[in-house]
């Protein structure tokens, strides 16, 4: 018998035949997990109400043919109930978890740097700290430097002169000066690329004193720039709430 355990972050839930559920977790060593959690949609189950999106549990697993297997949940933090019980922080949290779930693909692949993000993403939700969706921002920017994908706010992505630019292109990874500004560009004021780097960074003064008109302008950016790496966008974006 195989067994294993880690600490993660519950990603997502889907029931399997009338008790089980098919649980998503990202793990801290081991990456994105699925496993099957029998019997916890029953009302008696032991640890069906830890195995919830935005859980952040020590679970042990039991390695399975197809799908692993849950044998044991502990909670190690409640991050839930604050973010369920507001719908910003909720729609946002939830757009976090899909993202995660995205930038890792391939299960079982470690994604410490991933997991850590999350950690903290949702720590911050949780806490109200900052609005909902600068720490979705924030996040969003974060986790795709992780994939690979930093964008350039403030140099020109393709000859390095030192910015502010006036233009950001999605495909170019960042903003770009006069000479080098590919077909696609926009124009994006020097105060929403100010905040975006901070969004980057995590200079949290300047991202909370940011005026609605930069920040509206700053979360299509971070939009623009997420969908297309993705290459489809996530549905639950569709959803968050911005103030």
């Amino acid at each position: 018998m195989s067994l294993y355990r880690d600490e993660g972050i519950v990603l997502r839930t889907q029931k399997l035949g009338e008790a089980d559920r098919i649980v998503t977790v990202l793990t801290r060593d081991h990456g994105r997990v699925r496993a099957v959690g029998k019997g916890v949609r029953r009302t008696s189950s032991k640890f069906g109400a830890r195995l919830e999106p935005f859980s952040h549990v020590d679970v042990q697993f039991y390695t399975g043919r197809s799908l692993d297997i849950v044998t044991q949940v502990e909670s190690l933090s409640s991050y839930g109930a604050p973010i369920v019980g507001d719908y910003a922080s909720y729609t946002s949290g939830t757009a976090m978890l899909e993202t995660a779930e995205r930038l890792t693909d391939v299960e079982k692949e470690p994604a410490v740097q991933h997991y850590l993000l999350l950690v903290g993403g949702l720590r911050a939700l949780a806490a109200g700290e900052h609005q909902p969706g600068s720490v979705l921002d924030s996040y969003l920017l974060r986790s795709l430097a992780v994939a690979g994908y930093a964008a350039s706010f403030d140099t020109c992505t393709r000859c390095g002169l030192p910015g502010p630019h006036r233009w950001f292109s999605v495909a170019a990874g960042g903003s770009v000066c006069a000479d080098d500004r590919p077909p696609g560009s926009v124009t994006v004021s020097a105060e929403s690329l100010e905040l975006l780097a901070a969004l980057l960074t995590g200079e949290w003064d300047v991202v909370d004193n940011a005026a609605v008109k930069v920040r509206r302008e700053a979360t299509g950016i971070v939009a623009a720039y997420l969908q297309w790496h993705l290459e489809r966008g996530l549905r639950s974006l569709r959803l968050v709430e911005r103030t």
